[in-house]
């Protein structure tokens, strides 16, 4: 052997990475289960299985396809390395360049050489260049620019349809009488069932573990939600828990797919099948425009972006984020009931819903920004760091959004079916029944005005606050609410 190739748990892919030129005669491939990563923090406990089981799926792979392989289990990254050494010699070890800034100057200072990340359709250097020429960094130029670079979807210059973007025919409510398609169930074999064990968990059938599976969902997202998910993807229903949404982003996100294949099997079922350009337009949207851009920006803007508070929150994470049984609000015990059975929800409930709370309650950004990393399926460090810090809590102060993302109940009460019986009336700011979204959002507003006042995307919301009779009423009333809040109460 003449070199030893790491693979990470986010890069398990044979066609990319440092695998891309892998010689199963001169290289042996090393994967490491860190503790650390196991039982350093208070990770959902799927999401822990779909990460383990994947790479051991993974390194079964590379067996059969005659590599020899080391699966450590260990405390550190470099502890496994440095163990797979003993029976491997003093080899040079190769990884492809980190997702994390964390690994990245782990692995450099322990002199892991790299190769380039190839998991992404941006390389690094050419998202600064797209990025160092912005006054401001709005995600729709960088999205038409890609379409252009990357020939998706064109016709000629011109964009097929003659529109970039179909977003204002995708926000429709939840449709009532909808049939909502089933969704694939995966089924487990020996490694899956040992994973579990070894986590103290039942398997579950919701997400693949296999890169076979991982194709299968695509498959089955392409024929039967493809066309139904542009109108609906704003939309959030307790009738179902993804809707058309594609279930793709863990896979995406450990390699198991590549971004290059999701996209080409879109525009392919536009282009032969029919598919709504609406939909397949929001779908192609999503991942070279803000997958590729959120990524970009997690390495442009650099490792202390994660500090940012500049709304100065300082609240503690609230009690019903780690327990749903601690609200009476409909949307967020049904939101934070789907995070605990599955690990995930789709962007509208993270951003309107659990984000939405974070940011008009105050909630400390970093401490939401760990609960986020612990429990969701597809969470990363370059997708977490940015979406949290600047759209979701905008604790940047604007770098990367130029308004906050903050709603009242009436968003919720268009966009959801979860008001409708619930103890709070969306309709009212004050007294004992008003929705804590309705209040908190003219609360919000009310702290925060000498930050806002002078942003123009925030003058019809200002507008809104001056013209409010009952102001001293609903600063009173947000005093309770946030004391329930923070009591498990409300």
């Amino acid at each position: 052997m003449k070199r030893i190739l790491y693979v990470a748990f986010d890069q398990l892919n044979l066609n990319h990475g440092v695998l891309k030129t892998a010689n199963p005669g001169e290289d042996a491939i090393v994967l490491v289960e860190s503790a650390r990563m196991t039982t350093g923090r208070p990770w959902h406990k799927e999401r822990l299985f779909f990460l383990l089981s994947s790479a051991r799926h993974f390194a079964l792979e590379l067996e059969t396809r005659g590599f020899t392989v080391q699966y450590v289990q260990a405390a550190t990254t470099l502890d496994g390395i440095a163990e797979a050494k003993k029976t491997l010699g003093d080899l040079p070890v190769f990884c492809a360049e980190p997702s994390s800034h964390v690994q990245m100057l782990l692995l450099s200072e322990a002199g892991i050489q790299f190769v380039p990340n190839d998991f992404f359709l941006t390389p690094r250097a050419l998202f600064f260049q797209w990025a160092e020429k912005q006054k401001t960094y709005v995600m729709e130029n960088f999205y038409h620019a890609q379409r252009v670079r990357l020939n998706i979807l064109m016709q000629g210059t011109d964009p097929v349809g003659g529109r970039w973007n179909y977003d204002a025919d995708n926000r429709l409510p939840p449709p009532k009488n909808y049939t909502w398609p089933d969704y694939l169930e995966h089924e487990r074999d020996a490694i899956d069932l040992a994973v579990a064990k070894q986590l103290g968990m039942e398997a579950t059938k919701t997400w693949a573990t296999t890169r076979a599976g991982a194709l299968l969902q695509l498959e089955y997202f392409v024929s039967t939600h493809l066309a139904g998910f542009g109108p609906y993807e704003d939309a959030i229903t307790k009738e179902n828990w993804a809707l058309h949404h594609s279930l793709l982003s863990p896979y995406l996100n450990n390699g198991l797919l590549h971004a290059e294949e999701v996209v080409a099997a879109a525009v392919s079922a536009f282009e032969t099948q029919g598919a709504p350009i609406g939909s397949v337009e929001a779908f192609v949207r999503q991942i070279i425009g803000w997958r590729e851009y959120i990524n970009g920006m997690y390495w442009f803007l650099g490792e202390d972006y994660r500090n940012e508070n500049q709304l100065g929150a300082t609240r503690k994470l609230l009690p019903l984020y780690r327990d749903s049984s601690k609200t009476k609000m409909n949307c967020v015990k049904s939101v934070v009931q789907d995070v605990e059975q599955r690990s995930w929800t789709h962007h509208i409930p993270r951003l309107m819903v659990l984000s939405n709370l974070a940011l008009t309650t105050g909630t400390n950004p970093q401490e939401f920004l760990d609960w986020m990393r612990e429990q969701f399926i597809d969470a990363t460090d370059w997708v977490m760091v940015p979406n949290i810090i600047g759209m979701a809590t905008h604790a940047d102060g604007g770098k990367l959004m130029t308004k906050p993302y903050a709603s009242g109940g009436a968003y919720l009460n268009k966009m959801t079916d979860h008001c409708k019986g619930c103890f709070y009336d969306p309709k009212k700011r004050t007294g004992d029944d008003a929705c804590p979204f309705t209040t908190l959002y003219w609360d919000f507003l009310d702290r925060h005005k000498d930050a806002f006042k002078k942003n123009h995307r925030m003058f019809q919301q200002m507008s809104g606050l001056n013209r409010l009779s009952d102001l001293p009423e609903v600063r009173a009333r947000a005093e309770e609410v946030l004391r329930g809040l923070s009591a498990g109460s409300i």
